[in-house]
């Protein structure tokens, strides 16, 4: 697939646009996580000086309050590979901040073939899709289900969330995406990271639900 110059600093461009806003996403969550490590000593005190005057009913309060406090930035996901945690950490955590429920199974190598980069843009990528396409359903039908793990010698990335209830329209081998002019770069970037790694794609849009299926080689 050859591309014009103008496509290509398009391209470079969104990429880049892209990999600021996961980075940004990744780095907000692990400065929660810094915060609350640096005040667990205060918790422990509080708890403590709670405990001295016996009373318990205090304690259990501030435990609860812990407890929501440390669920806004626990790691929901742990694949084994510390990238591919923080892109779908930092995801989940949007999708979840969205009334958006996502289910989540991946198991990965902790040495990928796969660039941090590329694998940043696909993941990206079809997260913020599935994100948008939930955007548009009520909150009891949204879903976002992805999947991960090595078959055999390829990494297998499958990603499906629940859509209006109609097949979306094709424009070649795409799917239109409906956030306007330069957004359908984020499907030519997944396109071209696949092909350039000789791997297979696969989209699939039937009534109620979007699939992405991708297999690289590592």
């Amino acid at each position: 697939m050859k591309l014009g110059r103008k496509t290509e600093k398009q391209l470079a461009l969104y990429q880049r646009e892209l990999l600021d806003t996961h980075y940004a996403e990744v780095e907000n969550m692990y400065r929660q996580i810094r915060g609350w490590r640096h005040d667990y000593r205060n918790h422990i005190q509080t708890m403590k000086a709670y405990a001295a005057k016996g009373d318990l009913e205090a304690v259990s309060r501030y435990l609860d309050l812990l407890d929501q406090d440390l669920n806004t930035v626990d790691t929901v996901i742990k694949t084994g590979n510390p990238m591919t945690d923080a892109i779908l950490n930092s995801k989940i955590s949007l999708a979840r901040a969205k009334d958006i429920p996502v289910k989540a199974d991946a198991h990965i190598p902790v040495a990928l073939k796969i660039s941090e980069l590329d694998l940043c843009v696909i993941i990206g990528n079809l997260f913020d899709n599935a994100i948008e396409a939930s955007l548009s359903l009520p909150p009891e039908r949204r879903m976002i289900r992805v999947y991960m793990d090595m078959k055999g010698t390829q990494l297998y990335i499958s990603f499906t969330n629940f859509t209006a209830g109609k097949k979306l329209p094709k424009v070649g081998t795409l799917f239109r995406s409906s956030k306007g002019e330069g957004h359908g770069f984020g499907l030519v970037r997944i396109d071209g990271i696949v092909e350039r790694m000789e791997g297979y794609l696969s989209r699939n849009s039937e009534d109620g639900a979007f699939t992405t299926e991708i297999l690289l080689p590592q």
